[in-house]
């Protein structure tokens, strides 16, 4: 599969959880499917950073679901999305040799997937009369499986 189309998804990634892409990618270098040593996002395969990563989506998964958390849509939350989907699309370029070219694919996934992900909620929720936990686990569950995927995808 194309690197940009995997620089688009991972950003699809972010824009639905910012922290499950940097996660996804972080874990996915651990295990060797992301070849960055050598590169400048080696640190994301040394030992420590998918824990980080990792429990840093957690707390996102958790404060996901509080009544007081701002909308994805707000400029500091839309702004961390597009943030994190560049950076995870600048790894996958890396790997794929244009990292200019995975950061924008990465940022127009994570307009998309911030978009599309509040879009897609709103209405689940509305088609299932108004119960917010079952759509946001459900988008938790995507955010999950698609940025394994996308790191599973990867070839160098």
């Amino acid at each position: 599969m194309s690197i940009y189309i995997l620089a688009v998804l991972i950003g699809i990634v972010a824009g639905l959880r910012a922290m499950t892409a940097p996660a996804a990618v972080s874990i996915g270098a651990a295990l060797g499917w992301l070849p960055v040593s050598g590169t400048w996002a080696a640190f994301l395969a040394y030992r420590f950073t998918p824990y980080v990563f990792g429990a840093l989506a957690l707390v996102e998964f958790v404060t996901d679901q509080l009544p007081g958390t701002p909308s994805r849509k707000v400029p500091q939350q839309f702004g961390a999305r597009i943030v994190s989907g560049g950076f995870c699309g600048a790894v996958l370029g890396t790997i794929g040799g244009s990292m200019i070219g995975g950061l924008v694919a990465g940022v127009i996934g994570a307009v998309i997937g911030t978009l599309g992900g509040y879009e897609a909620r709103k209405r689940l929720v509305m088609a299932i009369g108004g119960k917010d936990l079952p759509i946001a686990l459900l988008e938790d569950a995507v955010a999950v499986l698609l940025g394994l995927f996308v790191v599973s995808s990867v070839v160098p």
